[in-house]
């Protein structure tokens, strides 16, 4: 994938009961830096999510800083895989569908993750900016020279492909960085059974009938 993904392996050496401990510590990070931001989150309501003691996850992470930035690499690693799966030889509407048809189930199986890298971003992403610039830079253009070369081959309309990325990332995350203003407008129905898989076939129709070729 990217140099992230690298940066993410696990270590040689780490026992199966350490990378599980480090996982259960990443997992509850995720919850509580999204709720109160790096700032406002502390050592002590992480660990006691995470089901250990004080002590015990400072054997895994000597500062909460390090915990956060763990977090956020797990965060884009997960977030950038369907982006990276995109097939430069499979059909592009499908391939198209089947990357909106990811981001909208990770919005929903992970609104945290997505509202924590929201506020990392808007904070002018301190702790990710030299990844932002370099990693995400590059798998995006290369991404975009293969949504480009579908265009030319008019197997796509003529759209640009950076923003029909961004239009992607926006639409697909804005139904977990926006839940409570989506629940404040549709009111009981935005909780209803099925309601998020009529979000993504609706974001599905608006986007691939966008970029269907004329």
């Amino acid at each position: 994938m990217t140099g992230l993904s690298d940066r993410s392996g696990e270590p040689e050496g780490r026992t199966r009961i350490q990378n599980r401990n480090r996982e259960t510590i990443l997992a509850a990070g995720r919850e509580v830096f999204a709720r109160h931001g790096l700032r406002g989150a502390r050592l002590d309501e992480i660990a006691a999510r995470a089901g250990m003691s004080k002590p015990n996850l400072l054997y895994y992470f000597s500062r909460k800083q390090d915990i956060y930035v763990a977090v956020l690499e797990q965060v884009l690693k997960d977030w950038l895989m369907p982006l990276d799966a995109l097939d430069p030889d499979g059909e592009p509407v499908e391939e198209l569908r089947r990357y909106i048809t990811a981001k909208m189930a990770l919005s929903v199986a992970q609104p945290e993750a997505s509202r924590l890298f929201a506020g990392e971003i808007l904070a002018g992403a301190p702790h990710i900016a030299s990844f932002l610039e370099n990693d995400l830079r590059e798998l995006v253009k290369r991404k975009a020279g293969t949504i480009r070369r579908w265009v030319d081959e008019g197997r796509l309309a003529p759209i640009d492909p950076y923003h029909l990325i961004f239009t992607i990332w926006a639409t697909t995350q804005h139904y977990a960085d926006f839940d409570v203003q989506i629940r404040a407008v549709l009111g009981k129905q935005a909780g209803k059974p099925g309601f998020h898989e009529q979000a993504a076939q609706a974001v599905l129709s608006i986007v691939l009938k966008g970029i269907a070729p004329r």
